[in-house]
C-alpha cells in the first residue's frame, strides 16, 4: 500500500512533504522527473511562457522555470516539444454520484479528459450514509486513484427537517469532518433557504450550526440560490456568509449575484448564451467565475467529455481560452482556498498537467496527476483500483418486506364516486398545488390516463419498513397499462420513487430495486422488462462506465417501448419521452414548494410545503 501521506493531506504529513520540495527546489536533493514543454500557461499572471521545465518529486512539483536553469539533478527526462502545459482541470461543484460509478472509476473515466481534482458535493452519498460520509469519499484515493477528491459534506443531510434516515449532520459531524482532513474543503450548497432566514424553521439550529463549525474551521460555505432573485433575498443570501451560486439562468441573475460578491459557477445548460451576454454586457474581470459540471451521467461524459466540454463551450462562445482554462484551474482552487495543492503548474502543488495539442479545440494530448503519465490519446493508463465495497455502501435498500398494491392505493371516503385530489408535475414552483377531482372505483380513488393523470409515490429505503407516500401526478408517466418506473436515486434524500400505470407494477419495480439494491426497475405490461445495477449507495455502481451505458441504453430502449404522457406546457428539454427527470422531482430545496416525501410525524400523508411547514391531504 502507497504511503498515505503521499495522497491525502494533513498537516503533519504536509510539513515532512514540504521540507523535502524545498530541498528539492534548491538542488540538494534529487528529483524524480524533469518534464520540459513547449509552451507552459502561467494561469497567475494569464501569459504563456516558452520552452518550461517542470521538476517533479513524488506526486508534487517541487520547480517551473525555463529549460535548464534547475540547478539539481533529475531521474527521467521528459521532453514534449509540440504541446503546451496547462494545469489539470478541476471541479468546483460536482456530485460524483451522478455519473453513477465509484469514484474509482468515475477518475478513470474523467481524467483523460483533464480532470485532476473534484470538489465533491456529497449531500447525495451523505443522505445514504452519513457517518462513513468521509471514508466513502477518501477510499479510492488511498486505494491508488490518482484523482484528488476534496469532500464538502451537505449541508443537506436531511435535505429539510420533514426528511429523515441516512444521516443527520450538525455542528459536531461538520467540526468533525473539518478536523480530520485538510482535504475536506467546506460545506456543501446550502438549499434549505427558508432554514436559513427563518428562525422558526426546525432546521433553522441543525443549519446554522453546520455554518458555525465550518466558519469556526474557515472552510468555504457553498450556495444554492435557485429561484432567489429579488435583490433583498440576494443581499441577504450573501450576508449569511452563503458564498457561491450556480443555479443562476439568466445574465441579469449573474451579475445581480456577482455585483454582492458571489462566486458565479456556470454550468453547461445555459453557458454558451451567459458568456456570450456578460461579453456583450461588458465584463472583464472574470476571476470570479468557474465553470463547473454539478450533474453529469457517465453515458453523457461518454458522449461529451468531462471539464474540457465545459472549456470548450465556453471557448466556442468567444471567451479566449486563457480566461476559460483560468476557469477550470486557479479560479476555483483560490475560492475553494485550495490554491497551495492545486490551480496552477508551480511550486508544492500536486503534479497535475494537461498537455494540449490544439488551444482553441482543447484538445488534449496527455495527462499528468500526481507525477506520473495518466491518459495519453483519451485513454487512461493505470490499472483501476479493486475495491471491494463493504456493506455499509452496497446494502443501503433497507426494505426487509414485500411491497404490494395495496401500499400505492389511495383509500376514497365511504360512499364517493369522486374525490379532489392534489397533484403536482414535474418543477411544480407554485405555490398552490394542482386539483382535480378524480373518479373513485373499488373503494379506491383512481387515475385519468385522459387527463394524462397517473400515480406518483416514495418509498422510504431506510427503516426497514418501507413507509409509503403516494399521490397523483400530471403530465408524465406511463399511459401503458400495468407499465412503471421506479429508481432509487431522487434527489436529494434518494429514497426510492415510482411511476406508474397501475398499483400492481409499481410495487413491482419497487420490489425489484430492493432485490438489485438500487438503480432503475421499469416494468411493462406487468413483466419487469429491464433493470439497471446501481449496487453502492442505491446511486453508483461498481463497474466499468462502458457496462452501466449498456445497461442504460438498454433501459432506454425498453422504454421507447412505453407510451409517456406528455403535457405541451413542459419544457421539451425535459419532456416528452422517458421520464428520468423523475429523479429531480423531490428535491426539497428553493424553489419548490409543495414536494412528496416519505411519510413521518411532520408530514403523516407525505405532502407537504417546505417553504411553509404547511401539509395537506393527498384526497379529499
Amino acid at each position: 500500500m502507497t504511503n498515505p501521506a503521499d495522497q491525502l493531506i494533513n498537516a503533519a504529513d504536509e510539513v515532512k512533504i514540504r521540507q523535502r520540495l524545498v530541498r528539492v527546489a534548491l538542488g540538494h536533493e534529487p528529483a524524480d522527473t524533469r518534464l520540459r514543454v513547449g509552451k507552459l500557461l502561467d494561469v497567475h499572471s494569464r501569459m504563456w511562457l516558452d520552452d518550461q521545465e517542470i521538476i517533479i518529486v513524488g506526486r508534487r512539483i517541487a520547480y517551473v522555470g525555463p529549460a535548464g536553469s534547475y540547478p539539481g539533478t533529475v531521474e527521467n527526462e521528459v521532453h514534449e516539444p509540440d504541446l503546451m502545459a496547462v494545469p489539470g482541470f478541476g471541479e468546483v461543484h460536482k456530485h460524483i454520484e451522478s455519473s453513477h460509478v465509484t469514484p474509482e472509476w468515475e477518475a478513470a473515466l474523467v481524467l483523460p479528459h483533464g480532470n485532476t481534482w473534484t470538489c465533491e458535493a456529497s449531500h447525495e452519498f451523505s443522505n445514504v450514509n452519513g457517518a462513513r460520509n468521509l471514508e466513502f469519499w477518501l477510499k479510492a484515493r488511498l486505494s491508488g486513484s490518482p484523482q484528488k477528491i476534496f469532500p464538502l459534506p451537505g449541508s443537506a443531510v436531511p435535505p429539510t427537517a420533514f426528511e429523515w434516515g441516512g444521516g443527520h449532520f450538525g455542528y459536531d459531524e461538520q467540526l468533525g469532518f473539518l478536523s480530520e482532513s485538510l482535504m475536506v474543503a467546506g460545506l456543501d450548497e446550502v438549499m434549505d433557504w427558508p432554514a436559513v432566514w427563518n428562525p422558526d424553521n426546525p432546521s433553522y439550529d441543525r443549519l446554522w450550526g453546520m455554518i458555525e463549525a465550518t466558519f469556526e474551521k474557515r472552510g468555504v460555505i457553498e450556495g444554492h440560490a435557485a429561484g432567489i432573485k429579488d435583490l433583498p433575498t440576494i443581499n441577504a443570501f450573501g450576508a449569511a456568509g452563503l458564498a457561491s451560486d450556480h443555479e443562476a439562468w439568466t445574465m441579469q441573475e449573474v451579475l445581480d449575484k456577482l455585483r454582492r460578491g458571489l462566486f458565479m459557477e456556470l454550468r453547461p445548460h445555459s453557458l454558451p448564451e451567459m458568456i456570450r451576454g456578460l461579453m456583450d454586457a461588458g465584463l472583464t474581470e472574470w476571476s470570479q467565475f468557474a465553470l463547473t459540471t454539478d450533474d453529469r451521467s457517465c453515458s453523457d461524459t461518454m458522449k461529451l467529455g468531462a471539464t474540457d466540454h465545459n472549456v470548450r463551450l465556453a471557448i466556442e462562445a468567444g471567451l479566449p481560452p486563457e480566461i476559460a482554462i483560468q476557469m477550470v484551474t486557479i479560479n476555483p482552487a483560490r475560492h475553494m482556498r485550495l490554491t497551495p495543492w492545486v490551480g496552477s503548474i508551480a511550486p508544492g502543488r500536486f503534479a497535475d498537467i494537461v498537455l494540449l495539442d490544439d488551444l482553441a479545440k482543447v484538445g488534449i494530448a496527455k495527462v499528468w496527476a500526481d507525477g506520473d503519465l495518466v491518459a495519453e490519446a483519451g485513454r487512461y493508463l493505470p490499472s483501476v483500483p479493486r475495491i471491494d465495497w463493504p456493506d455499509w455502501a452496497t446494502q443501503t435498500v433497507n426494505i426487509t418486506r414485500d411491497l404490494s398494491a395495496a401500499d400505492f392505493a389511495i383509500p376514497a371516503k365511504p360512499g364517493r364516486d369522486t374525490m379532489t385530489a392534489a397533484l403536482l408535475r414535474p418543477f411544480h414552483w407554485d405555490d398552490d398545488f394542482i386539483t382535480m377531482d378524480l373518479p373513485v372505483a373499488d373503494g379506491h380513488v383512481q387515475r385519468d390516463p385522459e387527463r394524462n393523470v397517473t400515480k406518483f409515490a416514495i418509498v422510504d429505503r431506510f427503516s426497514g419498513q418501507g413507509k409509503t407516500s403516494a399521490m397523483f401526478w400530471l403530465g408524465t408517466g406511463p399511459r401503458t397499462p400495468d407499465t412503471a418506473l421506479a429508481c432509487s436515486m431522487g434527489h436529494d434524500k434518494h429514497n426510492i420513487w415510482a411511476v406508474g400505470s397501475s398499483d400492481a407494477a409499481m410495487a413491482q419495480a419497487a420490489n425489484a430495486l430492493r432485490d438489485t439494491q438500487g438503480g432503475w426497475a421499469l416494468v411493462r405490461e406487468g413483466k419487469l422488462a429491464a433493470t439497471v445495477r446501481y449496487e453502492v449507495g442505491g446511486l453508483m455502481t461498481c463497474r466499468p462506465p462502458e457496462e452501466l451505458d449498456a445497461e442504460m441504453q438498454a433501459l432506454y430502449a425498453e422504454g421507447g417501448k412505453v407510451d409517456w404522457m406528455y403535457e405541451p406546457t413542459f419544457s421539451p428539454r425535459w419532456f416528452p419521452g422517458f421520464p428520468e427527470r423523475l429523479a429531480f422531482a423531490t428535491l426539497t430545496c428553493a424553489p419548490w414548494r409543495w414536494v412528496l416525501v416519505a411519510p413521518s410525524d411532520r408530514a403523516p400523508d407525505g405532502f407537504v410545503n417546505v417553504a411553509t411547514g404547511e401539509t395537506h391531504a393527498i384526497v379529499w
